[in-house]
């Protein structure tokens, strides 16, 4: 008698990306008792950007002791903002720590989802054409992780060497070369100074310039380190105050003729940086401080002084075999091009080829035709026991992610155990309370500095600003302590008999029998 083939019962929990997301998604199941899950990695180690950006310069723009777990402190960061090498060990040293390898399966693309509502289940599909069954899945593989690369005319025709910042190439010598950036943004700005120091020319193309603060470059002695290692509470008292001063930085934010005047400030930070006026003239913006993401150097600007480099702000017209032609009709030799264009951020481009498909024939791709939204950048109606991390609504201009991901994590791990205790099925966010939280959103946008006209990576192509949580990141940890269980609806798994075509909830998640709505009560 020939034995029967039978499918592995579903997972708990799907993790896909290792970043410092998935890993904390995955640290934090464990300690609720919940060990039936795997993370997904496409690449072939953890780290998420932190693997992937280690162009020359790399370092984070939030202080080390914030940009770092609050329940695995490190005691002996080397300096106040930690180089990429640094930070890259400090995850490693965190997935060596916690034993998360074994929960790993490298090289493995994520390229669809689908809700089976009936079984209140995910399949997830890989890239290899393998289907991964789990009761929820999170995506956690954060905005930052799809290269933007500009449609230029003749870059394909260009025969020098091209590559983008997060694929920095380590084996082309730039000593002596003509080498083309385009692009002045947060990694622009740090390997823009350790470029000139090697290339014989470089020209550095700016679209809109940028803010720019001083960068605190102190390193922290061995007796601060020691101290840290021997008091815990001294380092946890120092990486209070950091949150603090940097929360601070919501007032200019919230009030745009205070960041006017802030402005004036930086505009001398300028001044004594930039030795020829007409380059000050260019490197200073025209818009409201912190409309823009507000970068951090103390060596991007005075790299202008330097005889062998030239800000170009006039728009490239055309890339030739060996050179880059402007709108001026100038052509400027290039043995190299490197695009400092950023990511693409915009999750209806980058998922564009990503199937995903929750109950009732919801499609991401449709429901997000107008702009990404998600109900505390966390849940999105349509799609039950679906979570992000650092969904649409949640970065910040002004402190620390980590602390954003952590308070997602631990609101994602009290759905799954409330659902558990419930005995549901399936946990989804009202659409009412969905709809609510983004006209919330928009009406709190409303008079601030990303609101003063500026055009920014915030933003979708059509003006709409989906990504930030303009609020105090405190106000987003109160809101995200625990699931309002009246925000949501709780669906119960039904018997495979039942027919599909009986009737499904309401726009408020209620009047079910296939997904029944248990309500306040279980």
């Amino acid at each position: 008698m020939e034995s029967e083939t039978r499918s592995p019962p579903p997972l708990e929990v799907i993790i896909v990306g290792a970043g410092f997301g998935g890993l904390c998604m995955a640290i934090k199941l464990r300690e609720a008792g919940i060990h039936d899950f795997v993370i997904l990695e496409k690449s072939v180690d953890v780290g998420g950007t932190w693997r992937d950006n280690h162009y020359p310069g790399a370092a984070c723009d939030v202080q080390s002791h914030l940009y770092s777990y609050s329940f695995h402190g490190k005691a002996d960061w080397s300096q106040r903002y930690a180089p990429r090498a640094e930070i890259q060990q400090y995850i490693l040293d965190v997935t060596r720590g916690y034993d998360l390898r074994r929960s790993i399966r490298f090289g493995q693309e994520v390229v669809g989802a689908r809700y089976d509502e009936a079984q209140c289940l995910w399949t997830i599909e890989l890239r290899s054409g393998e289907k991964l069954v789990a009761r929820h899945w999170v995506l956690a593989t954060g905005p930052l992780h799809v290269p933007a690369i500009p449609k230029l005319p003749g870059l394909s025709a260009f025969r020098g060497r091209v590559f983008h910042s997060a694929q920095w190439d380590h084996d082309y010598d730039l000593r002596g070369k003509n080498v083309v950036s385009i692009g002045t943004g947060g990694s622009a700005i740090q390997y823009v100074p350790e470029v000139a120091r090697e290339a014989a020319r470089l020209y550095v193309f700016q679209r809109s310039a940028a803010w720019i603060l001083p960068r605190d470059e102190r390193r922290y002695s061995e007796f601060r380190r020691k101290l840290f290692a021997a008091a815990p509470f001294l380092r946890k008292l120092h990486r209070a105050r950091l949150y603090w001063s940097n929360e601070s930085r919501v007032w200019p934010i919230f009030n745009p003729p205070v960041a006017r005047a802030a402005q004036k400030l930086l505009a001398q930070f300028i001044r004594l940086q930039v030795h020829d006026p007409v380059l000050r003239r260019k490197l200073t913006p025209d818009y409201t401080l912190g409309c823009k993401r507000v970068l951090i150097s103390n060596a991007y600007l005075p790299t202008f002084n330097r005889p062998n480099v030239e800000l170009v702000t006039d728009r490239i017209a055309q890339i030739l075999p060996h050179g880059v032609v402007t709108e001026d009709g100038r052509e400027r030799p290039a043995d190299c091009i490197i695009l400092g264009t950023g990511f693409v951020v915009d999750p209806r481009i980058y998922m564009r080829g990503f199937a995903l498909t929750g109950r009732q024939g919801h499609t991401l791709a449709e429901d997000w035709r107008e702009a990404p939204t998600a109900y505390l950048g966390i849940m999105v109606h349509g799609y039950p026991n679906m979570f992000q991390l650092v969904g649409p609504h949640s970065e910040l201009g002004h402190n620390s992610i980590i602390f954003m991901i952590e308070a997602q994590v631990r609101y994602i791990v009290d759905s799954i155990v409330r659902l558990r205790s419930r005995g549901a099925g399936a946990v989804e966010v009202r659409r009412d309370v969905q709809e609510a939280f983004a006209r919330e959103m928009s009406g709190q946008l409303a008079g601030t500095v990303w609101n003063t006209g500026c055009r920014s990576w915030y933003q979708t192509a059509e003006g709409i600003n989906f990504a930030i949580w303009p609020m105090s990141t405190w106000r987003y940890w109160l809101r995200t302590r625990h699931v309002n269980e009246r925000d949501c609806t709780w669906h119960e798994a039904v018997p495979r008999h039942v027919a599909r075509g009986a009737p499904s909830p309401d726009a408020n998640g209620t009047g079910t029998s296939v997904l029944q709505a248990f309500g306040d009560n279980p």
